[in-house]
């Protein structure tokens, strides 16, 4: 039973729980892109030269040595005797293709040559060094 004294309330809509969830969803979003970077090599120290510059090629494989000295191809560890073996595979046909190498600077000089030499017999395959600007 009502009393008809009592005022009606005008209906109401509270959309404070919405904005809530509406910045949630764009948090969650502009986080999550944050992510998708994609990284070719592992992280390694790149030693600094201020010739460095940014080369544009459709093909791409990075070989990385890491400061322990390990060699991996595209992310995948490889002994340096396969390394030859492994890059013709990935080269295949492209003429195009670029090797890059990721070499850690505190890695001995002996490493990356050897790991050089191995690419360089590799036909139709250019050779890169990367570094990163000081």
């Amino acid at each position: 039973m009502r009393l008809q004294d009592e005022p009606d309330l005008p209906a109401q809509i509270n959309i404070v729980p919405m904005i809530d969830v509406i910045f949630a969803i764009l948090t969650f979003f502009i986080m999550s892109t944050l992510f998708l970077t994609r990284s070719e090599g592992l992280p390694v120290n790149l030693p600094k030269a201020a010739t460095a510059k940014q080369q544009q090629v459709p093909a791409k494989i990075t070989i990385t040595v890491n400061k322990q000295g390990e060699v991996s191809v595209n992310r995948e560890a490889i002994a340096v005797e396969n390394l030859t073996q492994r890059v013709k595979a990935l080269v295949g046909s492209n003429p195009e293709s670029l090797v890059i190498i990721n070499a850690d600077e505190t890695v001995s000089h002996g490493k990356v040559v050897a790991v050089m030499d191995q690419v360089r017999q590799v036909q139709g395959a250019k050779l890169a060094i990367a570094t990163q600007k000081p």
